[in-house]
């Protein structure tokens, strides 16, 4: 398995006692997601403050982590032009450390005072992505039509809905614009989501499994942190939403993570 979207280098997964640049607890983390099943893990970006952790853990555990780059939309703030040119600097010295652009997009949940702000930071990832060959990680909340209203600009863009939870209007409305893979997790399990009926109008050929560790931990574990070692209840509840086999699931979704990232 592969989880496409985890922040599973954050503080939140520090140990007692740990030395400040072991990354003891996320170690272990990585390793409880592998002895779990999962063989590799996209560490998803946020900000310029994550990006010295994430390559710290991906150079303690370099066979089951990948990293993407990219400034994620909450983070567009006054600065974000800075902020992007020194993410985008970091992506032209060495664009082959990187599996993907992400996290990436437009979110209008919390405040729209940035709307066009995220437009623009978002336009711009998405053709720095394209330059490359690619995929971006999209961060879409509250936010589909502008979202879609800046992708229709780059026909072509490999890409994931990350943390997907819409309904069928909203899958048929991406297809409109391209033919995007979905990332599913925890919300799947939530009782309340309405999204393990929506798995079927997807398909699972367009299905890529994610945690967003530590965010949305699947049921049982629904309000706790969440991690990638947690990810099989999630291929669990994608199966059952099918009427699939899990194994057929977890290799299919498998599949169609290494066909998006372009791994071998």
């Amino acid at each position: 398995m592969i989880d496409t979207h985890t922040h599973i280098y954050g503080p939140e997964f520090n140990i007692e006692g740990q030395a400040e640049d072991s990354f003891q607890g996320q170690c272990d983390a990585v390793d409880r997601a592998v002895a779990a099943g999962v063989d590799m893990m996209m560490l998803a970006n946020v900000d310029r403050d994550s990006i010295a952790p994430i390559r710290r853990l991906h150079e303690l555990r370099p066979a089951n982590t990948m990293i993407s780059m990219g400034l994620h939309p909450t983070e567009v703030k006054e600065n974000w032009r800075e902020e992007l040119a020194y993410i985008t600097s970091l992506i032209d010295k060495t664009p082959a450390a990187y599996k993907a652009i992400g996290e990436i997009g437009i979110d209008l949940y919390w405040s729209t005072d940035m709307l066009d702000a995220q437009m623009q930071a978002f336009d711009r990832q998405v053709a720095k992505a394209a330059s490359l060959g690619l995929p971006i990680l999209i961060h879409c909340r509250e936010a589909l039509p502008q979202t879609l209203e800046v992708l229709e600009g780059h026909k072509g863009v490999r890409a994931v809905f990350h943390s997907f939870g819409g309904s069928e209007a909203d899958v048929d409305a991406i297809r409109r614009r391209g033919d995007f893979f979905f990332g599913i997790n925890g919300i799947v399990t939530f009782k309340n989501s309405g999204l393990k009926k929506v798995l079927p109008h997807i398909g699972l050929e367009r299905i890529v499994t994610e945690t967003d560790a530590p965010y949305l931990a699947p049921v049982p574990h629904r309000g706790k942190r969440n991690e990638t070692a947690l990810m099989p209840l999630v291929c669990d509840a994608i199966a059952d939403g099918l009427n699939a086999d899990i194994a057929a699931v977890r290799e299919a979704t498998t599949q169609n993570a290494k066909s998006l990232l372009n791994i071998p």
